[in-house]
């Protein structure tokens, strides 16, 4: 446990980024999730606006330096393969 005040207070101000951090990453594996079940259910309508959903996810947590870039771009092309093959 940190004794100097500004260790405790960089305890806090990490414990809290973490928090956010967290969130967004979930945010990310919901919307993924989403997209996976929209395809398997073959809803074409559905599948296109969680596609959209998810990349949005992707680039939002790129953005704030959650996930790394190449991890993005990625997660994006894996999820544009996926779509593009079901539509086919």
């Amino acid at each position: 446990m940190p004794n100097i005040k500004s260790a405790k207070k960089r305890v806090k101000v990490t414990q809290k980024k973490q928090f956010q951090n967290r969130i967004i990453k979930s945010q990310l594996k919901t919307a993924t999730k989403k997209f996976d079940l929209s395809l398997t259910a073959d809803d074409a309508e559905k599948a296109k606006s969680d596609y959209i959903a998810a990349v949005s996810a992707i680039d939002k947590a790129r953005l704030k330096g959650i996930i790394h870039r190449n991890t993005a771009n990625r997660s994006k092309s894996r999820l544009a393969v996926r779509y593009n093959n079901s539509i086919k």
